[in-house]
């Protein structure tokens, strides 16, 4: 009789580490499109990306007592200024690594930052209305990039924005979740019936194979270029661990506490960039996978993480994700960069709906002041958007987001000193 208890006890367990680990799978599929996407579209190693995915997740997870059920992935609000180093650096990649090694820097001191001071003290410097025009201008100076690439071959561009739309008009479920990995399988199939895929790159692969980690270079025009992203990134984190909270049914900004969070996201950071990957950050692809499971055991999104690891040194995959056709990756950009604009402006109708934002006269200027500042080097004529900068030496100067985010923040707080004195 014990002995078919045993039994009982062991086939049950059996199954529960099977459902375990389908479910960890499901975490990798979830982030797989986005993670290895922002590779592609900047030039990092795929492979390197999805290494640093998966040891950036157990980074955070050791940071944070392995209580907050997340998966941390690439980064899309670094694409724009990593693709503008790599343009002033001549392609090479390694000063951008840089870059984003002293944004991760910058982060962990915003941890130390938030530890110190209250939550509502930083929010006061980065109100909504500074963060949501900074995360528009972030969404749609990328546009013309995934413009250029889907200009290659318009119809595979259209194939793939088309199929990721309707699945994310139509479908439900897990299946909404994989619209870009679906997309991307679409798109990269149409390209296999016309021949548009190099496929020599595949079979010049090997079947496992190291990842290409390399070190980082700096300089300080990558430097003042990325450095200021975390300031958008900042909100976007306390949104996804707030998100992520509410699905679980816990609030992990006072436990584990925000500055662990964040901690664990600049730690990440900071080893992406000193082995050859992108900035790393949380994922609401996960989080949304949680939702429809029901599960948030976080043992399973660091076991996703061990499967990424190992995902990473298959060299017959990074093969693959090389030969997908710059059309495809432009026609899934356009949908990708547009959503990262419409999250600008969900965050200041949130705002304006929660009366965190009043609609008057200092609201409005920061507003158009940081889209003006940040839209100039894609959108306004040369001569407007060269007067729209503040050039520290030849070769270093402040523009775009960067210069569009210092300025917001310091028109904020001469309004909030005046209001003060008032």
């Amino acid at each position: 009789m014990n002995k078919e208890l045993e039994l009982s006890g062991e086939s049950v367990a059996f199954k529960e580490k099977g459902t375990e680990v389908i479910l960890a799978l499901q975490h990798l599929i979830a982030m797989f499109g986005a993670t290895v996407l922002v590779p592609i579209l900047t030039g990092f190693n795929p492979s390197v990306a999805l290494f640093t995915a998966g040891v950036g997740t157990l980074i955070f997870h050791f940071v944070t007592g392995g209580v907050v059920p997340v998966f941390l992935g690439s980064s899309f609000a670094f694409i724009a200024v990593i693709n503008q180093v790599k343009v002033t650096h001549g392609g090479d990649l390694a000063y951008a690594q840089g870059g984003i090694l002293v944004a991760g820097l910058a982060y962990i001191l915003v941890s130390f930052l938030v530890k110190k001071f209250k939550y509502e003290t930083i929010k006061k410097l980065l109100p909504s209305y500074v963060i949501g025009p900074m995360i528009i201008v972030i969404g749609f100076t990328s546009i013309p990039t995934a413009l250029g690439m889907a200009s290659e071959n318009y119809i595979l561009a259209g194939i793939t924005l088309g199929t990721a739309l309707l699945i994310n008009i139509f479908a439900k479920g897990i299946t909404k979740k994989m619209s870009i990995l679906i997309a991307i399988i679409v798109g990269y199939g149409s390209a296999l019936i016309t021949n548009s895929v190099d496929l020599s790159i595949i079979t010049g692969a090997g079947f496992l194979e190291m990842p290409a980690f390399t070190l980082p270079k700096f300089s300080i025009n990558a430097i003042l270029t990325i450095t200021p992203i975390v300031l958008a990134v900042f909100m976007e984190h306390v949104g996804d661990i707030t998100t992520n909270g509410e699905v679980v049914g816990k609030d992990f900004i006072k436990e584990p506490g925000l500055d662990r969070t964040l901690l664990g996201d600049g730690l990440a950071t900071v080893f992406a960039s000193l082995v050859g990957g992108p900035a790393n950050t949380t994922y609401g692809e996960n989080t949304g996978v949680l939702a429809i499971t029901k599960n948030y055991k976080p043992h399973i999104l660091r076991m996703a993480a061990v499967f990424a690891i190992i995902l990473a040194f298959v060299g017959k995959l990074g093969g693959v994700l090389r030969s997908i056709p710059t059309p495809v990756m432009g026609g899934i950009s356009l949908m990708l960069f547009s959503m990262i604009a419409l999250v600008g402006f969900q965050t200041l109708g949130k705002a304006h709906k929660e009366k965190e934002m009043k609609v008057e006269f200092k609201t409005v200027l920061i507003i158009a002041v940081i889209l003006i500042i940040g839209f100039a080097p894609t959108f306004l004529p040369e001569q407007i958007a060269s007067f729209l900068q503040i050039r520290i030496t030849d070769t270093i100067s402040l523009s775009g987001l960067s210069l569009a985010a210092l300025s917001g923040i310091i028109l904020n707080a001469i309004f909030s000193l005046l209001e003060k004195k008032k």
